[in-house]
């Protein structure tokens, strides 16, 4: 199943999708229920939900998915090989002393404070970063909690799918030894529409686009992870609990602006789409603060 959450008439809804009649159905959740977003659903029996009426997409205001996860999205770095060795390359890369391709996850955050919804404008500062970059990436949504999650037991931890776009500030990643500023600036995570249930596709095999002012610019497949999505649960729940709704990005792939020669960092007015197969497609645009 597909959901949204969105907004109508003035409250935040819940809805399933529907990709042929260009609708969506709101779930029956109370307004208090409904203010988590997805989140909702996690731990209901999806196959007994109310659901009321279709309202045309059109109409309604599309939001992320999880409007304010609960807690920082985790990330991965690096796990694209051909993207590993362009960001090594880059000379911004404050992980190079591990190696060009990583031997285990190289896992940050970003805060949630910094989602944003499809169709919301990404915030270019330029007295901040003049180095915005964009990462494509299929997100993990979990819905069952656990620590120390074996890998053959992590798939029965994760609710379904959605997109994120890993915006960075590249000047900011590289001077600080950490990522969490340049990853976390604000509008820097931009989410969803759409919130796939697990059975929508298969995790392991599936491409991913994403076009910069119609020219594409990252093609890959989720074949090409160098860690895949148990390894990644598994090494992020050694000694951390999951909890359900938890939003790991599994990494992105080469082609994001840092890889070309000079670099193509995003300026005001630059449209970035990120498509996924059986989820759908993210789209912003970057707009420059006027002061």
């Amino acid at each position: 199943m597909k959901f949204v959450t969105f907004r109508a008439g003035g409250e935040r809804r819940v809805g399933v999708c529907d990709d042929q009649s260009a609708s969506v159905r709101p779930v029956s959740l109370s307004s208090d229920d409904a203010r988590s977003g997805v989140a909702a659903l996690l731990g209901r029996d999806l196959t007994q939900l109310e659901l009321l009426s279709a309202i045309p997409l059109d109409s309604v205001q599309l939001e992320a998915p999880f409007p304010r996860p609960t807690r920082n999205i985790f990330c991965i770095g690096k796990n694209y090989r051909e993207h590993a060795r362009e960001f090594s390359r880059s000379g911004f890369d404050s992980s190079a002393a591990m190696g060009e391709i990583p031997k285990h996850p190289i896992i940050f955050s970003k805060v949630p404070e910094c989602v944003i919804a499809h169709g919301d404008d990404v915030m270019l500062d330029p007295s901040v970063s003049e180095a915005v970059d964009y990462e494509a990436e299929l997100a993990v949504i979990i819905g069952t909690g656990g620590r120390n999650i074996s890998v053959e037991d992590a798939m029965a931890h994760v609710w379904g799918y959605t997109i994120v776009n890993d915006v960075t500030a590249r000047d900011l990643q590289g001077r600080y030894s950490q990522w969490l500023v340049g990853k976390s600036q604000d509008t820097f995570c931009p989410m969803g529409p759409i919130a796939v249930t697990a059975d929508e596709i298969d995790a392991g095999d599936t491409d991913l686009r994403c076009i910069v002012n119609g020219e594409v610019r990252q093609t890959a497949n989720t074949r090409d992870l160098i860690f895949d999505i148990p390894t990644i649960i598994a090494t992020i729940s050694a000694g951390v609990t999951l909890i359900p709704g938890d939003i790991i990005a599994t990494g992105t792939p080469a082609g994001v602006g840092i890889g070309f020669t000079p670099p193509k960092y995003l300026r005001d007015g630059d449209v970035v789409r990120i498509e996924i197969d059986g989820i759908g497609a993210l789209e912003n645009r970057f707009v420059e603060r006027r002061a």
